[in-house]
């Protein structure tokens, strides 16, 4: 995930990048697997983050990848720990804005992968992110896009007040005029930006009491929670003393052996149509 956009309510803190490793160490294997390199393509993530997943696909690809990533805190920590694992010669990242990213002329139409996970549901404007995307790869190229839709988070039994301050979480999209429901919309994105959409699926990454992902999982639930309680606060919708006590509730349901968390990423993948005579 990344803080592509000033809609990114969750700021760079080393709380937050501690919370954004931890999500990438959930959910690569199962994207990077979904996405099926197959070796040799050019990649181009957008919104690069961390640059966690960009190193991933470049060692998957077995060639050099570019990560586009506005925020300074994040490509500076991107590259840091690029540095400490060896692997500055196989990614470049670039400051830049994902609705604009800085290639050179000749580096347009060229990727044969472009690729933006947790981006759109941060920007204003995603059609314009998709249509940058859809230029960058070269014909017959593919665009992937993957993202959230918060109307699919399930908790069972539901932790007291959660949906309550939840719903207050996803009003903060809507009040920065952000779409917190973009993940619904990737395909009719691909399609409006001029890609030939070819495949719509789900990563799942849920889990249970008893499922070595689950408590993880919770730590990233109530991370995101603390990271946005001042924008929940100020929504109106639930106060100080009620988000304290959901949390509350959920750390107690996080104990129950019959605990369940439902989740998954939206995923989408398009080609750029092939230049007509």
């Amino acid at each position: 995930m990344s803080e592509s956009q000033p809609g990114y309510i969750h700021g760079t803190h080393p709380e937050e990048q501690r919370r954004l490793s931890a999500l990438n160490d959930l959910v690569n294997t199962r994207c990077l697997e979904c996405l099926a390199l197959r070796g040799g393509e050019r990649v181009l993530d957008v919104g690069s983050g961390l640059g966690q997943f960009t190193r991933r696909m470049a060692a998957a690809a077995g060639t050099r990848a570019l990560g586009i990533e506005a925020s300074g805190t994040q490509i500076a920590e991107a590259r840091r720990l690029t540095a400490a694992a060896g692997e500055d010669t196989w990614v470049e990242f670039r400051p830049g804005d994902a609705a604009a990213p800085p290639l050179e002329p000749g580096e347009w139409g060229g990727f044969d992968v472009v690729h933006a996970r947790f981006v759109l549901e941060h920007v204003a404007d995603p059609l314009a992110v998709v249509r940058a995307m859809t230029r960058a790869a070269k014909p017959g190229g593919r665009i992937v896009v993957a993202d959230d839709d918060h109307d699919v988070l399930r908790l069972w039994p539901e932790p007291a007040g959660l949906e309550d301050v939840w719903r207050a979480y996803v009003h903060t999209y809507e009040r920065g005029g952000r779409d917190p429901y973009v993940g619904r919309k990737l395909v009719a994105l691909l399609h409006a930006a001029g890609a030939e959409p070819r495949r719509n699926t789900w990563i799942w990454f849920g889990g249970c009491a008893g499922d070595p992902h689950f408590e993880p999982l919770v730590r990233n639930l109530l991370g995101i929670l603390a990271g946005a309680r001042a924008a929940i606060v100020a929504t109106g919708r639930v106060d100080d003393a009620a988000f304290d006590a959901a949390v509350a509730a959920t750390r107690v349901w996080a104990a129950r052996p019959d605990a369940a968390l439902w989740f998954a990423i939206a995923w989408a993948e398009g080609v750029r149509p092939a230049a007509r005579p």
